[in-house]
């Protein structure tokens, strides 16, 4: 991990950056989505034409899943590359914050991978699944634009534990030091 503040601030910006488009790429796609309107049918038969939010819905799983790997990827290098005297104590509040944000990831790359599925073009007799037309039912891009922001949410908190915590024993150990040569010069 980046020994420098500004490396910390430059990856956390990455970060929020990557999950902010994922979520603007749903909101922009829950305006897109095919509507009740696009249905055509043809006796048993359906049609629904291509929307843009397939498109978009690649786009912000592209997106949160950077955000998402860059992220554990901070997480675990600080956890592992820290030294030997803290690898034994295992934060409680970092694990917690990791669990909550691959939980929310999981289940909106579900969301938006099944959405954006039934964004693409479904023809008359194929449809998207069984020869059924299927639309996405507002309010899924959406929530699954919000759950993308909790999962990058908790992931820069799982981060930012770590880098507080790292600071925080680096002060006490400059700390320490200046007492310890503070009481050596005063003998």
């Amino acid at each position: 991990m980046a020994k420098h503040p500004l490396g910390f601030v430059l990856i956390f910006s990455l970060i929020a950056s990557l999950g902010l488009v994922s979520f603007v790429s749903c909101l922009v796609a829950e305006a897109k989505r095919t509507k009740r309107d696009d249905l055509k049918l043809d006796g048993n038969l359906c049609l629904l034409p291509a929307s843009d939010a397939f498109g978009l819905g690649v786009a912000a799983l592209i997106f949160l899943s950077l955000a998402q790997i860059i992220g554990n990827v901070l997480v675990c290098a600080n956890y592992w590359f820290r030294g030997k005297a803290r690898k034994a104590n295992k934060p409680i509040l970092t694990a917690i914050l990791l669990a909550i944000s691959w939980i929310s990831f999981g289940i909106a790359v579900i969301l938006v991978s099944v959405a954006t599925s039934m964004s693409r073009r479904q023809p008359y007799g194929q449809g998207w699944l069984d020869g059924e037309c299927y639309i996405v039912r507002g309010g899924v891009y959406i929530s699954s634009g919000v759950l993308s922001l909790a999962a990058i949410f908790t992931l820069l908190g799982a981060a930012a534990t770590m880098t507080t915590m790292n600071q925080v024993d680096q002060g006490q150990k400059v700390h320490n030091a200046l007492c310890h040569q503070s009481i050596q010069f005063s003998h």
